[in-house]
């Protein structure tokens, strides 16, 4: 697989909504998964194959500027039920929080659509909103990570 193949493949899996992609030509193997489907949280994309294919990866970080590092002050909000994230009350409409927001408990932090029910998020510890890791409109998991919360 060249890395042109790769980088096209990337582009074909995040506009997919899929959460899981591997395909096997020959000797080459490639594994994509969205962040959250494995229990932790990564950048969008994540390729694990021989060391040529790997070569995307660092790209892909950095394009994740906004998933901090996993550190263990950090308090991580998981979605309590399966659904599709939302980071606003409407379409167009300001997010409830962004990152470096000051949040309390009780706060709303995002909004989750399972089974036409709009099921509000609550901060569940006060502090600082220390990352945002989930794209707004995009399907989530039970305990997928949501927010990346520093407490006070």
């Amino acid at each position: 697989m060249t890395n042109e193949e790769i980088k096209e493949l990337l582009q074909i899996f995040n506009e997919s909504g899929v959460g899981e992609l591997e395909l096997q030509r020959g000797r080459d193997r490639l594994r994509i998964r969205r962040a959250g489907e494995s229990g932790f949280a990564a950048p969008p994309a994540h390729v694990a194959a021989p060391a040529p294919v790997a070569a995307p990866a660092p790209a892909a970080l950095a394009a994740a500027a906004k998933v901090p590092e996993p550190e263990s002050n950090h308090y991580y909000v998981p979605s309590p039920i399966v659904g599709t994230f939302y980071d606003a009350p409407t379409p167009g409409a300001a997010p409830f929080v962004k990152v470096g927001d000051q949040v309390e408990v009780g706060q709303v932090l995002c909004i989750i659509e399972s089974m036409k029910l709009m099921n509000e998020i609550e901060a569940e510890v006060a502090g600082v909103i220390a990352g945002k890791l989930v794209e707004n409109g995009r399907p989530v998991e039970y305990g997928e990570k949501l927010f990346a919360i520093l407490p006070r």
